[in-house]
């Protein structure tokens, strides 16, 4: 697991998609302090990474990240740590567009 909050050359992507699942990385983004923790079997883990490194539970969001793909492939909102009625959002996605937005942003930053 890695938290990235300066920006990373894509290639460490295609490395990473290989520990688990091949194809895909699972991702947490805390959407207030703009970085983004990586690699993990459960995004559960990952969260837990920002919890113990200061994030706030209402500002982490889980995604997906496919490397090989471009455009709105390469990046997927669905994460079982995104339910949470109490904001709002009653799926394993984002449902807020600004969130997305700004989830889009942050990734874009920091994954060149």
């Amino acid at each position: 697991m890695v938290i990235f909050s300066e920006p990373f050359e894509k290639k460490i992507l295609l490395e990473m998609q290989t520990h688990f699942f091949g194809d895909m990385i699972k991702g947490v983004v805390d959407v207030s302090e703009g970085k983004i923790a990586l690699d993990a079997e459960m995004h559960a883990d990952l969260e837990a990474l920002l919890l113990q490194e200061g994030s706030r539970q209402e500002n982490l969001w889980g995604f997906n990240l496919y490397p090989e793909m471009e455009g709105d492939d390469f990046l997927e909102f669905d994460s079982l740590i995104n339910i949470r009625p109490n904001q709002g959002n009653r799926s394993r996605g984002v449902e807020d567009p600004a969130i997305q937005k700004k989830i889009k942003e942050i990734i874009s930053l920091l994954c060149k």
